[in-house]
């Protein structure tokens, strides 16, 4: 009988932490802390099309965008890529599979001061480069990376 009140005490306890934490708004749902996504760009079916509606026309090229994939990928279904940006300041990487029937793999923001980097797995339709939008200080930069595949993933 003790144990049982032991356990029940302890989960009301818990159970009024949580609802005093909601209540006073030091716990949201992960719906109110969800960024915004940019629909129009994820459901775009070619590579200008998606760079047009992440606002990646016109970027500059950089060096300080660092791509790690393999150059010849066995199978489509499954490549690592790896990416980090030296570029200082960094807001946001966007990601971008130029032969895919949907582009835009990825769009990721960084809180200021936070390492620009990721590391994903990706399917490949076909050969085809990776695309890497990096923006900093108001202005958009990218690299390129070919990647080799032989058997299609998508």
């Amino acid at each position: 009988m003790d144990r049982f009140r032991r356990n029940f005490l302890n989960q009301l306890g818990a159970a009024g932490a949580l609802a005093v934490g909601m209540i006073t708004g030091l716990l949201r749902s992960g719906k109110a802390l969800a960024v915004e996504w940019n629909k129009t760009a994820f459901d775009s079916t070619t590579l200008a099309e998606a760079l047009k509606n992440m606002a990646g026309v016109g970027a500059t090229e950089s060096k300080d965008i660092l791509i790690k994939a393999p150059d010849h990928a066995e199978n489509g279904a499954v490549v690592q890529i790896e990416v980090t940006s030296n570029i200082q300041g960094t807001t946001s990487l966007v990601l971008l599979i130029e032969k895919n029937p949907r582009p835009l793999l990825a769009d990721l923001a960084f809180s200021n001061g936070a390492e620009s980097y990721t590391f994903l797995r990706a399917k490949f339709a076909e050969t085809s480069r990776i695309r890497v939008l990096a923006r900093a200080g108001g202005k958009t930069y990218f690299a390129t990376k070919e990647v080799s595949v032989t058997t299609s993933g998508c």
